[in-house]
């Protein structure tokens, strides 16, 4: 009964003498600084993205033909818009994305090329950008007929 009565005083006056030191004095002021100015960012909302387009009609081609094409994007929001990736929905698509932030009221082309060979008939690709809008994903599309060579 002693022993653990001494353990328990000892357990006692372990956590009372153990926090000397004030907290505050921990922080270190730079992150504070660093925290504000994120804050005030997020604050101002996530960037918005704008098109000019979503869709992308090339008509009627012959296959093998190429079709390279753009999209005008335009940020509309108060901060950077950045594209982290655009993937198409196959191979015959291949996306090329701006890869620096477009800043607000700035815009910028994102490219494509869509390879016909193989691929008769009605044709709807899509492309899929990841974004740091509010939505995340952005989906742009691309058709068209190939008629046979």
């Amino acid at each position: 009964m002693k022993n653990r009565t001494l353990i328990y005083v000892l357990a006692l006056s372990l956590v009372v003498f153990s926090c000397k030191e004030n907290a505050t004095s921990k922080v270190n002021t730079s992150n504070l600084e660093k925290a504000k100015e994120r804050d005030a960012i997020i604050n101002l909302g996530a960037p918005i993205i704008e098109f000019d387009k979503t869709e992308y009609d090339f008509g009627e081609i012959t296959e093998g033909d190429l079709v390279e094409g753009s999209f005008n994007i335009t940020n509309v929001g108060k901060v950077d818009l950045l594209i982290t990736n655009a993937k198409a929905t196959c191979g015959c698509t291949v996306p090329d994305w701006p890869k620096e932030a477009i800043k607000p009221g700035e815009s910028a082309s994102l490219k494509f090329t869509f390879n016909s060979r193989g691929r008769e008939g009605k044709q709807s690709k899509s492309i899929t950008l990841q974004t740091n809008t509010e939505k995340v994903t952005e989906i742009i599309r691309i058709k068209g007929t190939v008629k046979k060579k």
